[in-house]
């Protein structure tokens, strides 16, 4: 079975599970009324790194949407600036997450990100590209915190911005 097959039996999967917890979750509250904005939530990360000719300052505020108490899903934002030496580096863009939590503690996730990326060095022509990454996840929850590893199934040697296929991420909303 190649990577096509597995990402989209992965996908397959994250949204069969998420309409069937939705079309649950509407069945039980045919008579009651919510409150869109209950339902959102907001979170995201904020990395600062300082050191010898060294600096990397990242912002990636996201926002989810409850569906129920399993499925989430929302809308993300990235933006990064690296100096090391004479390269800089900017990478701006948007990512879309699917979170499913089959039990309290364990949390799912699906998290397409579309990055483009400015790369810049003395001596060297400047390199623009997009980056495309698909990370697949599993993490430990605990109220609004969540802490595991994902794993970029798009992720090939030497064409990514990413030094590893997994990461360790953790995730923080209120």
């Amino acid at each position: 079975m190649n990577i096509k097959h597995i990402l989209l039996t992965t996908l397959c999967l994250f949204t069969f599970v998420g309409s069937c917890f939705a079309q649950n979750n509407q069945n039980q509250s045919i008579n009651t009324r919510s409150d869109f904005w209950e339902k959102v939530r907001f979170g995201g990360g904020l990395g600062l790194s300082f050191g010898n000719n060294n600096t990397q300052i990242t912002v990636a505020p996201f926002a989810l949407y409850e569906i129920n108490q399993y499925v989430a899903l929302g809308p993300g934002l990235n933006y990064t600036y690296q100096k090391f030496g004479d390269f800089k580096s900017t990478l701006y863009g948007v990512s879309a997450i699917v979170l499913a939590n089959p039990i309290q503690e364990l949390q799912l996730s699906a998290e397409l990100e579309q990055l483009r990326v400015n790369q810049s060095q003395r001596g060297f022509e400047d390199n623009d590209f997009w980056n495309t990454a698909l990370f697949m996840g599993a993490g430990y929850r605990l109220g609004g915190v969540v802490a595991g590893i994902r794993y970029n199934v798009l992720f090939q040697d030497g064409e990514s911005i990413y030094a590893e296929a997994w990461q360790p991420f953790v995730r923080v909303y209120f």
